[in-house]
């Protein structure tokens, strides 16, 4: 499958940053999207709600649905999905892409932050997977992607925030198990992580400010990789733990400077990366030493 065209996209969180610029790469295609997320007003400083989404999705040449969804809550979920296929007939690509961030220690972190990192990451995930695989099923080429890490168990990852490493970990899970269960229904389970840092308000705002953005690739790099793995067979290619800039390496690209907010300034490494992942040809050269935010 060359592109997207036709095609009904469900996104979480889709209304700015990378769950954005997902829904905009499968709009110029001409595909439909639904915008899940909480975001009706304006927030103070993070821009963008689900109705201007939708107009940069009609604009990009898409067909737009905004939706306002908490996926903490089942019910408001269940009624995002059922509007979803009622206006566009059913749904072949589900993003869980919503996230809640608090790089807190253990003593630090109070349970309500706890409380939301799980209502949001882990079991938002896996609530709005299972209500969405009834109409995934009925697709021709279904998936499910998760913007989620490698399950990659070195204590590094966990000592200095183990509360929100559980919580994505939380989202992986669902990969590793939902990938194996619904093999033979054809609905493919993939998670998609970046290499380095991404220039979202989300990153600005609360991990390092215009230095970290700076340091940071673009959403493209994203948004460019999770539209090849929708246009892979479904069947043929689930249950994977994709690094952004290696797996669209592996698939032909190699131009990786223009996804770069600022060529001069070296890329600033996300957490979770596996040190085991190669990156491609150049890029080692561009990171700094160190992890995002350390």
């Amino acid at each position: 499958m060359a592109d997207l065209k036709n095609k009904t996209l469900f996104i979480t969180g889709a209304s700015r940053g990378i769950g954005l610029a997902i829904a905009l790469r499968a709009a110029k295609d001409g595909a439909n999207v639904a915008i899940a997320a909480k975001s009706a007003e304006p927030h103070k400083h993070l821009p963008g709600t689900i109705y201007t989404a939708a107009e940069e999705i009609e604009a990009a040449g898409g067909k737009a649905l905004p939706l306002v969804c908490d996926i903490r809550y089942e019910e408001q979920v269940q009624a995002a999905v059922d509007e979803t296929v009622k206006k566009f007939g059913g749904i072949d690509i589900c993003v869980n892409n919503a996230s809640a961030i608090s790089l807190t220690g253990t003593e630090a972190t109070e349970m309500k932050r706890w409380d939301l990192m799980h209502s949001i990451n882990a079991r938002g995930t896996f609530l709005t997977s299972k209500t969405c695989i009834p109409h995934l099923k009925k697709s021709d080429n279904p998936h499910v992607l998760m913007l989620s890490p490698p399950l990659d168990m070195s204590p590094k990852w966990f000592a200095g925030h183990t509360a929100y490493t559980m919580a994505k970990y939380g989202m992986s899970m669902c990969v590793l198990g939902m990938a194996a269960e619904f093999k033979n229904a054809g609905v493919a389970f993939n998670a998609l992580w970046p290499r380095t840092a991404i220039a979202t308000a989300a990153v600005k705002f609360a991990l390092g400010g215009d230095a970290m953005m700076q340091a940071s690739r673009s959403v493209d790099i994203l948004s460019d990789a999770a539209h090849m793995i929708f246009t892979k067979p479904a069947k043929e290619f689930s249950g994977n733990f994709i690094i952004d800039d290696t797996f669209l390496y592996e698939n032909g690209v190699t131009d990786f400077e223009k996804y770069r907010v600022d060529a001069s300034k070296k890329l600033a490494p996300d957490f979770f990366v596996p040190d085991s992942s190669t990156p491609p040809p150049g890029v080692a050269e561009t990171l700094m030493e160190g992890m995002l935010g350390g």
